[in-house]
């Protein structure tokens, strides 16, 4: 662990204690379905066998080093560059495929034309670092949902319920799923209008992923798991702004805290809205705070219910749409990104499906979510208005980040299909590639630091 990682740890150890005394683990599974991690299931909690079809493969461990010739801070080289689309799903076969695609993804192949699914042969690449799956092991034998479910307990670095027994416990997985421990990534983000015009926002986001350090404990963590740090860097109007986030894992116990600063005030404030439904920061409103990440944040206005495992059709291995040989222009187009760029694959996937609770406001009633059972990502978002009409479609293109190894989005697109218009964030085409492993200290995530960054 990092110096200033250890120094944040220890500060914040005392506090945890009282918290952790207060939330005891409880035995998670059985003996007997922990063993079989890394048996007929894998580490982190899939199934290790291919499907009956052999059109979903065996999980061999996915992606465990870099191709041939990569060099740390190059763009990732596409292991699966060879690979051609086995076929392509369009408005004129989208019959053939309806029950492998979400109700979204038929939406958008009925209402744009000009987009179609290209679904290349099933790589599961996804890994993760051994420790992880050691975590993960020792995580299912203790973790469990606390506070009406608002929290986990029991549980640190790994996966908490590999083997779910409810989509509250599939989101959990999402939401403390392995995606490093500290990364400095500067990223662009672009809220694209009907004809396709859009001002590009590039950022400097810098995260420490505290629930997954390495020597992590439950009484350091506490009850925050993430710190994260943006600081706008174009266009000119918007330079400077900058956002700090403390994530913590009950957000009802203890709500998320969050401080921006405005250069034209030159002071920093706390920032009270930053969850549920409100805008997401810099988005023309096309995406909510708990949007990013595909979902993230409190977890207590819906009901979360297990809808069982299908074999769908979903974004992955977007290693093409991650080149540095494209252009944010090659990419963003009218109405849906260059589905020229696209990877699409038949994978298994959770379904977990968000009603609304009565007595409670969101700006989505429902909402279906796809959850990658290799990597825990959610790949897939359908979302429905208040009307229980489809409004949006969340997409998150992922790629094995094979220098950690790690699961992650390289652009995430929410797509307004009453709008006809989308949003892209996390691209990175025409930037240099993040940086993980930072010597991150305690210092850097306080509002002092926003306040020094601001004088700059």
């Amino acid at each position: 662990m990092h110096a200033g990682s250890r120094s944040l740890v220890r500060t914040a150890a005392a506090l945890a204690l009282g918290w952790v005394a207060a939330h005891p683990a409880a035995a998670g599974v059985s003996t007997e379905e922990i063993a079989r991690l890394g048996r007929d299931l894998t580490p982190l909690g899939a199934e290790r066998a291919g499907n009956a079809e052999g059109t979903i493969p065996e999980w061999t461990g996915g992606i465990t080093r870099p191709p041939e010739g990569y060099t740390v801070g190059q763009h990732h080289r596409d292991p699966y560059a060879g690979d051609e689309p086995l076929f392509v799903i369009d408005a004129g076969n989208l019959d053939e495929h309806r029950d492998r695609l979400s109700v979204g993804h038929q939406r958008m192949l009925e209402t744009y034309p000009t987009f179609r699914m290209p679904v290349y042969p099933t790589r599961r690449s996804a890994s993760a670092p051994p420790r992880i799956y050691d975590a993960t092991r020792a995580a299912a034998a203790a973790a469990e949902l606390v506070d009406d479910g608002n929290g986990v307990g029991g549980a640190v670095i790994g996966i908490p319920f590999p083997i779910p027994e409810s989509g509250l416990e599939v989101i959990w997985n999402h939401l403390l799923r392995y995606r490093g421990e500290s990364v400095s990534c500067i990223v662009g983000q672009a809220a694209v209008t009907r004809g396709g015009a859009y001002t590009l926002v590039k950022s400097r986001v810098e995260v420490e992923l505290r629930y997954s350090l390495p020597g992590m404990t439950r009484a350091a963590l506490g009850n925050t798991m993430i710190l994260y740090k943006q600081r706008v860097l174009a266009p000119p109007r918007l330079a400077g702004d900058l956002l700090l986030v403390h994530e913590t894992i009950n957000q009802v116990r203890e709500t998320r805290r969050a401080w921006v600063y405005n250069p034209g005030q030159r002071r920093v404030r706390r920032a009270p809205n930053v969850a549920y439904d409100n805008p997401g920061s810099i988005s023309d409103g096309l995406r909510t705070a708990d949007q990013v990440d595909m979902f993230n944040g409190v977890v207590d206005r819906y009901h979360w219910t297990l809808a069982g495992k299908r074999e769908m059709y979903v974004p992955y291995n977007a290693y093409r749409l991650h080149g540095d040989d494209l252009a944010f222009t090659d990419v963003l187009k009218p109405l849906h990104v260059d589905p020229e760029h696209l990877r699409y694959e038949l994978h298994r996937v959770w379904v977990v499906e968000a009603t609304l609770k009565d007595g409670t406001t969101h700006l989505y009633k429902r909402r279906t979510f796809y959850v990658d059972e290799d990597s825990w990502s959610i790949l897939v978002a359908d979302i429905y208005d208040n009307r229980d009409q489809l409004w949006r479609v969340s997409e998150g293109h992922v790629i094995n980040y094979y220098e950690k190894p790690l699961v992650w989005p390289t652009l995430t697109v929410h797509t307004d299909l009453q709008a006809g218009r989308y949003f892209a964030s996390g691209l990175d085409n025409e930037f240099p590639m993040c940086a993980w492993d930072l010597d991150f200290t305690s210092r850097d995530f306080t509002p002092g630091a926003l306040r020094r960054e601001g004088r700059r």
